[in-house]
């Protein structure tokens, strides 16, 4: 995760600071500029400034425009006669408007008068000074114009070689702050008492390769309107103000009539101001409260932070949005996140912007939706391809990766490689019993194993449930491979631990090479692996199997005999045969072993070894199971009728480790028992050893559950499995079945023999008795009689018969019984 919202956050905070500074995000920027402008609170009024306004009304007093050049004069005495600190004329003069040109230049001439001059450009010819005035009593207009139209920077000083040009605004200021004692200077950068005002970058803030000539700032609107009160021409002429609107005050004279066109947009243009322009003069006002509020009132000036914090800056946002959106997977909560993550951006800008510092927003914000949205989609790519539980890849990216390494195999002759495909033996019996997190559990341990055992040697893949695929390259011979395999096989044996609890499993692989010289598809290739894989289940779990041509008959044989087994269920192909088992002492059949036998409609007699398998792996074992019970116990309750004898016959069937566990078991056998009238002691459970002994408790649990109806039950083939001798006492069993193999080899060997003594023994010290299975000729009846087994079962006495054959069997002996000779 890390490394993929790392190297998509550079990325995309590249893109867009390489956006930025294509200047494609300057005019958004500049909107959001505004916006925020317009949400700073208004500062009101400054008492320091008062502004002579020539409206429409003042023209038509005047009957004249220009205004004669007396008029001027006669408003600078009536204003100076208050005493203003400073009277700046905002008007463009330097042609002489008679009558009383003289009186006029002799009162601009005063030491606390400047006047307006327009310095041009590139695009536009300047407006010279009135004639006649010193430098120190000449400013130029000094708001610039952006790309945009709106005003939002002041050039308060320039310079060109030597000469130095000061700005209106810095006129008026300098002889309001020279009665205030403060000094000033210009150079390096421009310095009134002891504040400093850092020039204006070309790429500050939001701007990109401005024009940043001589020491420009950002203007900091004190008020979309009012920014100092308000006189209009006539009042003065008539003499209609207070003397201490003026005293000691900066004076602005200047027209705010619509008609003569000096209005200029600023970032409140676009709000909801009664006027969307603003007049030249209340804008050179702002510009002077700027410069005294920021020198007396320590107002900050805007600042900005230097290209690599602003770089940092986007790229923090950047890898906010990528770490969300990858953390967050829950599509609502994202975008609430998202939206409020977003609106802390924007909070903080603003709250920085109160302060005076311009942070761009935009490429913040473009850098954390744009980043989040690439990791969403970087997401949804990698969940498509990659497995949720083990971040592996999955079978579609694997066989991805398997098309690649046989078009590399194409481009380099004898280029080889192998394909291994995985699957963790008894993981349904783990799932099912310890629960699916555990199951989970064992999951991402076995993942971790094996990129701990293979390294970065080889390709791993999660190609279903338990099972996976590992794509090795570039090998050299079949012994490197059988290398890894066994070491893999041999990290899977170690236990695995959840909760506590070690768990044991092991791996069976299947390997499929490529050849060269074939035209291979991905998907055979697996398959080819697969069907490695089930041949090394077969052949007994925990091995590997290398991929041979003749095993695709032999899974297909498999496959097919699995749909054959459930269509016979339903048809009811199946058939039971009976096998007698005889007291020893008497000869006398105290009852059958009920054997299950399936006649296919086409290909005949089905062996037992072959099907019985295939119906436990799948599952299938549980009806079939069913219908034995049902079918059986129908036939003892017939002969039951037929034959009543004290003690009544015996049936035993075979129980399989899937029936053991099955949660309904003890139900459906109760209901076995009552729809066909069987007493349950008539009823013997067989189980062999090895089921017994593969979880002793649950085990004991389920037996202990089968004796409440009364059943007798059975080991079937003992001593053959586990050692269950330190368990045995514990089972609540009636009888031991000694395995046919120790029977067979009795009279060969002492130690076979010396084994069915102790069985014998070891069963009546418990209290159960023995059933000797196998027995085929007279010397092992005799052998067994004399050591005390009690019954037999075996061709010595029978095969299994049908029904049919059994019942005669039985009627012969029930005459027998009856027969008084």
């Amino acid at each position: 995760m890390g490394q993929s919202v790392l190297v998509t956050s550079i990325l995309i905070a590249g893109l867009v600071l390489g956006v930025k500074q294509l200047g494609w995000l300057e005019f958004l920027e500049l909107v959001c500029f505004d916006n925020m402008v317009r949400l700073v609170g208004d500062a009101g009024p400054d008492p320091r400034l008062l502004v002579v306004t020539i409206t429409e009304s003042d023209i038509q007093e005047q009957k004249q425009w220009p205004l004669f050049d007396r008029t001027l004069a006669q408003v600078l005495i009536k204003l100076q006669q208050a005493q203003p600190t400073a009277i700046g004329l905002d008007l463009y003069r330097n042609l002489p408007q008679p009558p009383g040109s003289e009186l006029f230049i002799k009162q601009l001439q005063a030491p606390n008068v400047i006047t307006i001059t327009n310095l041009g450009d590139t695009n536009t010819e300047g407006v010279s000074p009135i004639p006649g005035l010193s430098a120190e009593h000449i400013g130029f207009n000094d708001f610039l114009i952006d790309p945009d139209g709106v005003v939002r920077r002041n050039l308060i000083y320039a310079y060109q070689g030597d000469t130095e040009y000061y700005s209106f605004s810095l006129r008026l200021s300098l002889q309001y702050l020279a009665k205030q004692g403060m000094s000033f200077k210009v150079k390096p950068n421009l310095q009134l008492g002891n504040t400093i005002f850092p020039p204006l970058g070309s790429n500050s803030g939001g701007y990109n390769n401005i024009d940043n000539a001589g020491n420009q700032i950002m203007i900091t609107y004190r008020s979309p309107e009012q920014v100092a009160r308000q006189v209009s021409l006539t009042q003065v002429l008539r003499g209609e103000f207070q003397p201490e609107w003026v005293k000691d005050k900066v004076v602005l004279i200047g027209t705010t009539a619509a008609s003569l066109k000096d209005l200029f947009f600023t970032p409140y243009s676009a709000g909801k101001s009664a006027n969307p322009a603003m007049p030249g003069v209340l804008l050179h006002a702002q510009l002077v409260s700027q410069l005294l509020s920021t020198t007396l009132d320590r107002q900050p000036i805007f600042w900005f932070w230097p290209e690599w914090a602003e770089y940092l800056w986007v790229w923090t946002w950047a890898v906010i949005g990528g770490v969300l959106a990858w953390r967050i997977r829950h599509p609502l909560i994202l975008g609430a996140v998202g939206i409020i993550s977003l609106g802390g951006l924007s909070g903080i800008c603003f709250g920085i912007f109160t302060q005076a510092g311009w942070i761009p927003l935009l490429p913040s914000m473009l850098a954390f939706v744009v980043t989040g949205g690439g990791i969403l989609a970087y997401k949804l790519r990698y969940n498509l391809l990659h497995d949720s539980l083990t971040h592996l890849p999955n079978r579609d990216l694997f066989l991805k990766q398997l098309e690649w390494a046989i078009a590399d195999t194409k481009d380099r002759k004898n280029a080889r490689f192998a394909l291994l495909f995985l699957d963790i033996d008894r993981f349904k019996v783990i799932n099912e019993s310890l629960g699916h997190q555990v199951g989970d559990q064992l999951l991402i341990k076995a993942t971790q194993r094996l990129k701990a055992c293979l390294g970065h040697r080889a390709k791993i893949a999660r190609v279903g449930g338990d099972e996976f695929a590992i794509l090795l390259e570039n090998i050299t011979d079949t012994n490197q491979v059988n290398s890894i395999a066994d070491q893999i096989q041999q990290a899977m044996t170690l236990p695995f631990t959840s909760n506590g609890q070690e768990i044991f499993t092991s791996i069976s692989i299947g390997i499929a090479f490529n050849q060269t010289e074939l035209d291979y598809e991905p998907v055979t290739l697996l398959r080819d692996a697969h069907t490695a894989m089930y041949r090394a289940k077969d052949q007994g779990k925990g091995r590997y199997e290398v991929f041979a041509t003749g095993m695709h008959t032999q899974i297909f044989q498999r496959f097919q005999l699995e749909i054959d087994l459930r269509r016979a269920i339903e048809k009811e192909e199946f058939y039971l045969q009976y096998q007698p088992i005889v007291c020893l002492a008497t000869d006398k059949i105290i009852g059958f072993e009920a054997l299950v036998r399936w006649q296919h409609p086409q290909h005949g007699f089905v062996s037992p070894a072959e099907f019985i398998p295939v119906a436990e792996e799948t599952g299938l074992i549980i009806s079939l199971g069913k219908w034995i019970l049902q079918s059986a116990c129908a036939q003892l309750s017939i002969w039951h009728t037929q034959f009543p004898v004290d003690p009544p016959l015996m049936m035993s069937i075979n129980i399989s480790g899937h029936q053991l566990g099955h949660p309904d078991l003890v139900q459906y056998i109760e209901k076995i028992l009552h729809q066909t009238r069987v007493d349950g002691k008539s009823l013997k459970l067989e189980i062999t050893e090895t089921v017994a002994m593969d979880d002793v408790e649950a085990a004991i649990s389920i037996l202990l559950k089968l004796r409440t109806l009364n059943l007798r039950l059975s080991i079937d083939d003992f001593g053959t499995g586990y050692s269950s001798l330190s368990y045995l006492h514990r089972f609540p069993v009636n009888t031991l079945k000694i395995d046919r193999a120790f029977v067979s080899r009795m009279e060969d060997t002492n130690e076979d023999a010396a084994i069915v003594e102790t069985v014998i023994v070891l069963s009546h010290a418990l209290g159960m008795d023995v059933v000797a299975e196998g027995v085929e000729t007279a010397e092992q009846k005799a052998k067994l009689k004399l050591l005390g087994c009690e019954y037999g079962q075996g061709y010595f006495f029978s095969k299994p018969l049908d029904s049919k054959s059994a019942t005669a069997l039985l009627q012969q002996q029930f005459e027998n019984l009856n027969d008084p000779n």
